[in-house]
């Protein structure tokens, strides 16, 4: 019990290092908006970015930002991934998805049915070609909402770092004025309030622990990560590697919890659960949610895509922030805990 507790102080002090409060910020509130330096090959400036931070008064060093920036979103495979999947690719993908869906309905039609009038054929494929097309883009619009594993969740790194100087980090896109608005975003945010109200909450007495890892496990089963590490790296010393107060994800790619077989030189095929594991305290649980999570809110915050009651009075009590209708813990909760 006494080794518990100093983990969890211990994890405490680690998310309030001796960073100055700014009364200048609240939760929420977006400190700098990066935007990418070219639409077909997504980069950002990073030490503009930190020049800008230091201006206002966020002093980071270049161990806690640019290099854990530069490996989460510097990659060749990233950077096609945020084109191929930015909203100004949707926006010119809509028409010619609707194209091609109209000429293989027009196709598949005008082989097997007799139409007198060739303008009510067209008008049918129109209309079919138009529900398609606005589902198929209703589909994508509804996976944007949910955490992104190849984007938000590489920014777990990043955001356990920035997290200390009290700030989070997302990439949010979408089309204004037919051009496409992709930015690397930072937004102030303290964690201890978020922190010890979600802790709260798992340590009430409804909130039964086999309950409370069932829900997480239906909500967070298929957040997954399959990496490679060094062959060298033994089963044993990964095990040791797994307690609350290492990082959520490793330095080179991302940490793992199970190895399998395969082997490719002196590499080892693992895989990673985000799920918080049953054995770890209130408090552990709570930052692993928050973390996990941190850099989808944060997309879905500065994109104004989070959904809850709009009026001031209407929003929940425990509101840690005054920017949204609900904080990082409540959107967890309403989210996975629900």
């Amino acid at each position: 019990m006494m080794e518990e507790k100093n983990r969890d102080d211990h994890l405490m002090e680690e998310d309030e290092e001796d960073v100055p409060n700014n009364p200048k910020w609240s939760n929420g509130q977006c400190v700098l908006a990066m935007p990418t330096s070219s639409t077909l090959n997504p980069s950002f400036d990073l030490s503009l970015c930190r020049a800008k931070l230091e201006d206002d008064g966020f002093e980071i060093p270049v161990r806690d930002m640019e290099i854990p920036l530069k490996t989460a979103l510097n990659a060749p495979p990233v950077r096609r991934y945020l084109v191929f999947h930015s909203a100004l690719f949707h926006f010119i993908f809509a028409p010619i998805l609707y194209l091609v869906v109209w000429c293989a309905v027009f196709s598949t039609l005008h082989i097997y049915i007799t139409v007198s009038d060739y303008w009510v054929l067209c008008l049918s494929v129109s209309l079919v070609a138009i529900i398609i097309t606005t589902a198929i883009i209703f589909i994508l619009h509804l996976s944007n909402k949910d955490i992104n594993m190849n984007l938000d969740v590489r920014l777990i790194q990043v955001n356990e770092r920035m997290v200390k100087h009290k700030l989070l980090v997302a990439v949010a896109d979408w089309v204004q004025n037919c051009k496409g608005n992709m930015k690397l975003y930072f937004v102030y945010w303290d964690m201890s309030c978020c922190l010890r109200a979600l802790t709260e909450t798992l340590e009430e007495p409804n909130f039964v622990a086999n309950d409370t890892q069932k829900k997480l496990k239906k909500k967070m089963s298929h957040l997954v990560l399959v990496t490679e590490v060094n062959a060298e790296v033994s089963g044993s010393d990964i095990e040791q590697d797994l307690d609350e107060q290492r990082p959520l994800l490793g330095d080179e790619e991302m940490s793992c919890s199970t190895s399998s077989s395969q082997r490719e030189d002196t590499k080892v095929t693992t895989s990673y659960s985000l799920l918080p594991d049953v054995s770890l305290p209130a408090q552990a649980k709570a930052y692993q949610l928050l973390m996990t999570y941190s850099a989808a809110y944060v997309k879905l915050l500065v994109s104004e895509r989070l959904s809850g009651p709009s009026h001031h009075r209407l929003r929940p009590r425990r509101n840690h922030c005054s920017t949204a209708p609900l904080c990082l813990c409540q959107y967890i909760k309403k989210k996975i805990l629900q």
